[in-house]
């Protein structure tokens, strides 16, 4: 005698998932991002309830994005269009809740208020702004040129205009512009997925519906959706009959982060695939480059200056791969008395960088027949060997590789390294201590014993029933 596990339905994975991003949004009430004002002691009643309320609801959005990837790989999968609508079912409840896991979209509409008043955005930080915006900036970044492109900036000046300089305004406005950036990403994963013989479903599921989407894109508003949403439609658009089209969509991508320049390779690339003469395409995309970053530079009118200032989101503490090896390398030189030390994290970040562009360089050698792919593993190598690191940096390559990637078992080791990605920040923004460690893995476990608790009510009246 054996137990017939439960059947997975679709409206199951909604319930799931939308009471996860239901409790998750009200968690952040106390426990996320929130204006400087409203912040409230991390050792407090209310906050630590919001952090295990938090935790909770992530770990629920996790296992109902499991569950909906089993659906997607069985015998009946739901549409497409079905998909969409679980998208906006489980964004709904972060609409209006506060900023989550970064405080980098008060960085924005600082940023957006400088440009607006014609302040020099890459020479000076926030700090020259002053006043309640710039307040609310973390302090590391409080003296920093912003690394963002005049596309971006020029959006952010535009909301600022729009609403005022008005903090509740300035924040509902740029998840509204994620969310038009993330519209775009969806509209084009299904387009990519055909193309490169993937399948549509999938890719939805795993570039779009992924926690880290909702977590970072949607609750944390981050300017990536907008990069990967112009990214996406561009690549649609050289697939098709407007090469150029996609090498200016492209282009504005990287106006709005710089990573997405790579982009530009795969337009070339499918223009040869499409019979066109390589240097026809290159010139082709290069021109249109060339014009769009003018015309948005000029438009925007903050200049070039942001070419100098890519480094910025580089911090003393942060956990990418080569600053721990820095990191790590220069105490033992300390130890070792050497005066050396100080160079140890310096010379790890350049050996990263070349890394990454070797790993690039390998990367279209060895897959230039299929570049939407090739595109998704040398944005992920950047993200994985850059100077800094950044949870939601893995979007970068996730969404593309998801559109195109070769096998289940590649997107099954994206969703497993997703998972896991989903779980390392907090909602405030901050760093870890030992005590809000603990909250968060209380909440975790919490979710676990329910979400136990609920399948063995499910499975008991199956039980006694042969196979």
């Amino acid at each position: 005698m054996v137990s017939v596990p439960p059947s997975v339905d679709l409206r199951r994975c909604q319930v799931i998932g939308l009471a996860g991003t239901a409790v998750l949004a009200a968690g952040g009430e106390t426990a996320g991002a929130l204006p400087v004002r409203e912040l409230l002691a991390p050792a407090s009643a209310r906050a630590a309830l919001g952090l295990v309320g938090v935790y909770f609801g992530v770990v629920l959005l996790i296992a109902a994005w499991a569950l909906l990837g089993r659906l997607v790989r069985g015998p009946e999968p739901p549409t497409p269009r079905a998909l969409l609508l679980v998208l906006g079912l489980w964004s709904a409840p972060l609409l209006l809740a506060p900023p989550l896991f970064s405080r980098d979209v008060y960085s924005y509409l600082a940023q957006g208020a400088m440009v607006e008043a014609q302040m020099d955005v890459y020479t000076h930080g926030p700090a020259q702004l002053g006043g309640p915006l710039a307040a609310e900036v973390a302090p590391l970044w409080q003296h920093t040129g912003a690394p963002y492109g005049p596309v971006f900036l020029g959006v952010a000046a535009a909301l600022s205009a729009l609403t005022r300089g008005e903090l509740p305004a300035g924040l509902v406005g740029m998840r509204l512009v994620a969310l038009a950036g993330l519209a775009l990403m969806a509209a084009a994963l299904p387009r990519l997925a055909r193309a490169s013989g993937a399948d549509p479903a999938a890719a939805l599921w795993l570039g779009a519906l992924n926690p880290l989407v909702l977590l970072h894109l949607v609750a944390g508003a981050h300017n990536d959706a907008v990069m990967l949403g112009l990214l996406g439609i561009g690549l649609v658009a050289a697939l098709g009959r407007w090469p150029a089209l996609g090498a200016a969509l492209v282009t504005l991508a990287a106006l709005v982060k710089a990573p997405a320049v790579l982009g530009l390779a795969a337009v070339v690339v499918l223009q040869v695939r499409a019979g066109r003469h390589p240097v026809r395409a290159v010139l082709t995309t290069a021109g249109a480059a060339v014009a769009t970053t003018v015309a948005a530079t000029a438009a925007a009118g903050t200049g070039y200056g942001w070419t100098a200032t890519l480094d910025t989101p580089v911090s003393p503490e942060n956990w990418a791969l080569t600053s721990l090896l820095g990191r790590a390398t220069g105490g033992l030189l300390e130890q070792a008395g050497s005066d050396l030390a100080h160079l140890a994290v310096p010379a790890w970040r350049t050996l990263g960088i070349v890394a990454a562009v070797v790993a690039v360089l390998v990367i279209w050698l060895r897959l230039r027949p299929h570049p939407v792919y090739a595109l998704g593993l040398s944005l992920a190598a950047v993200a994985a060997l850059g100077p800094a690191v950044r949870p939601w940096y893995a979007l970068w390559g996730l969404f593309l590789i998801a559109a195109a990637a070769p096998s289940a078992s590649v997107r099954h080791r994206t969703a497993g390294v997703t998972a896991v990605l989903a779980l390392v920040a907090l909602p405030g923004g901050g760093p870890v201590d030992a005590e809000q460690l603990v909250l968060a893995v209380s909440g975790g476990v919490l979710a676990v014993l329910v979400l136990w608790q609920a399948y063995q009510a499910r499975l008991s009246p199956t039980r006694g029933r042969t196979a």
